[in-house]
């Protein structure tokens, strides 16, 4: 198989969608692998580390899509890549299409099949290609938010472990899944005062259990939310519904009870974000003041520590490509149910339900994309 991995061209997206680790392997089974030229320079993988792996690298981005039949990527693409795709072109990535109308619509019209790493799921319920990009992002929100919280960018000058004398900062995180707890096991680390809040009794007992009591633990009412908010002085929304857009949990008129300079930092804003007064930001102006309230939403967070997020993304979706490339996506997503469940755009047809909801579009049945009748 052709198979196409170009240079991602979203502001201050360092990663890269494949390792020459990566590449080895497919090429290893027979398949063609081109790289565009400086693709993982951000991740600091140089073109020769690609070519010793057996790929071809090539400078212009119309050489790398224009043969291949599928396209790795790690961002959603951008309006000139949309131009680029067409149909019999397969393209696997990040998408989260609940949060960008524009984007799923150019999608149907390009007439490729667009399967997303982060509706892709595993037999215990989880999202595997979410898993990993998710565990930076969750202990990179403690770092980005510890620094929000300093004089000089706007925060409230907590120092968040505190000193002997001195309280530790109050950090709040509405959901307990794999952001949160990797956001929370951070900020414990550092000394701060820790309060998770999820709506799932067995997972918030999983938490309590695990780290033996030393966070607090909430069952999410609005109530509580509320109550932990007014009190926190760095929340971070870490809030997952599968595929669709993020629920807005944290109100604008919440902002007047905090304290001056605390710190909302929405890990959700890939999916619309979790609180009504977020909006996308980027590494170059992260972050935003609102009624004296710092928010930071960086919608690619993990970009900003390209090496360890690339290596921990191939390792993730490499038996996923291995599978599309040795099989062909309707094969690859025909044998493995989970699979199936990262089909969201098929030859101008939406396949996954909870963006056809966002946007009042129909959805037609990925089994029957895919030649299926079961």
């Amino acid at each position: 198989m052709q198979i196409a991995v170009p240079r991602e061209i979203k502001t201050h997206e360092y990663r890269v969608a494949l390792t020459p680790a990566g590449a080895r392997e497919l090429v290893g089974r027979g398949h063609s692998v081109t790289v565009q030229a400086g693709a993982g320079e951000g991740a600091g993988f140089d073109d020769a580390a690609y070519q010793a792996a057996g790929a071809r690298v090539v400078a212009e981005a119309t050489a790398v899509w224009g043969g291949a039949e599928l396209i790795l990527k790690v961002k959603e693409p951008q309006s000139e890549e949309l131009a680029r795709l067409g149909p019999g072109q397969t393209l696997f990535t990040y998408l989260h299409l609940a949060a960008d109308e524009a984007l799923t619509r150019g999608l149907m019209e390009s007439g490729a099949t667009a399967i997303a790493y982060e509706t892709v799921t595993d037999r215990q319920g989880g999202l595997p290609l979410l898993a990993p990009m998710s565990t930076v992002a969750g202990r990179m929100a403690i770092q980005a938010g510890a620094h929000g919280l300093e004089k000089a960018q706007g925060g409230s000058g907590v120092l968040l472990p505190g000193v002997p004398g001195v309280p530790p900062a109050r950090v709040a995180v509405i959901g307990g899944g794999v952001v949160g707890e990797n956001a929370a096991r951070m900020a414990l680390g550092l000394g701060a005062e820790v309060t998770v809040l999820d709506k799932s009794i067995p997972r918030l007992e999983v938490l309590d259990d695990r780290y033996q009591g030393r966070m607090r633990t909430l069952f999410a009412t609005a109530d509580a939310i509320e109550a932990t908010v007014r009190e926190s002085d760095l929340v971070i929304g870490a809030v997952l519904v599968p595929g669709a857009a993020a629920p807005r949990l944290v109100t604008r008129a919440m902002l007047a009870e905090m304290r001056p300079g605390s710190v909302l930092l929405d890990v959700a804003i890939d999916q619309g974000g979790c609180f009504e007064t977020s909006r996308p930001t980027t590494h170059a102006d992260p972050t935003y003041v609102v009624d004296g309230i710092v928010h930071y939403g960086v919608a690619n967070m993990p970009g900003a520590v390209a090496r360890t997020s690339t290596q921990a993304l191939t390792n993730a979706t490499l038996p996923f490509v291995i599978a599309l490339a040795d099989n062909g996506w309707r094969q690859a997503l025909a044998d493995d149910p989970h699979f199936l469940a990262g089909l969201n755009v098929h030859d101008g047809q939406l396949a996954y339900a909870a963006v056809a909801e966002a946007f009042g579009l129909s959805c037609a049945d990925p089994a029957s994309l895919i030649g299926c009748t079961t």
